[in-house]
């Protein structure tokens, strides 16, 4: 598909000033959960950078980075690590960092190994959830907004790569088939 046949934007679900306030709302919470405590932030490639780059700033605590990349294949579930960590995670408080959790199935994967490297201890972080499509039962500490089941893009989630750099979340007019 060439740049010229990209869906269209549909109307905007969260705006920009919407999801600025709740990132900020949830660094709050998450600073007053954490205060005294270094955090050690940990991305999900590509979708999380947008979000943990604003939830960083807005965070009252000394905090690291690092990020991870992972793939899975719908047809088997196999989940597979594409990018590990550059840091040792053993000790530390960790916050995994998730632009969207669907489906539960690579959080769970990410949830088991990062365990087996004993951190302190881990907490998830998902800036829009979709329980509604839920196959593995996961714990999810911190949400910024609940979504249906409409495909949407922006703040990270994308649509063949394109859109991520959006500063709001919109509707995608997805082609008919």
């Amino acid at each position: 598909m060439s740049h010229n046949q990209r869906p269209q934007l549909g109307a905007v679900l969260y705006s920009a000033d919407q999801i600025q306030q709740r990132v900020r709302e949830l660094a709050q919470e998450i600073s007053r959960d954490y205060a005294g405590k270094p955090l050690h932030l940990l991305a999900v490639l590509r979708g999380a950078v947008p979000f943990m780059a604003d939830l960083s700033r807005y965070l009252t605590l000394d905090v690291t980075f690092d990020f991870l990349s992972v793939t899975r294949q719908r047809e088997t579930n196999h989940v597979r690590l594409l990018k590990d960590l550059d840091s040792l995670v053993e000790g530390r408080h960790i916050l995994l960092v998730e632009d969207i959790i669907n489906e539960g199935e690579t959080l769970s994967y990410l949830l088991k190994t990062l365990s087996l490297r004993r951190p302190q201890d881990i907490k998830v972080v998902t800036m829009f959830d979709r329980p509604s499509k839920r196959r593995a039962p996961v714990p999810i500490d911190y949400v910024g907004f609940t979504l249906n089941d409409d495909f949407v893009v922006g703040y990270g989630l994308d649509y063949r790569q394109y859109y991520r750099n959006l500063p709001y979340l919109a509707h995608l007019e997805l082609p008919q088939k």
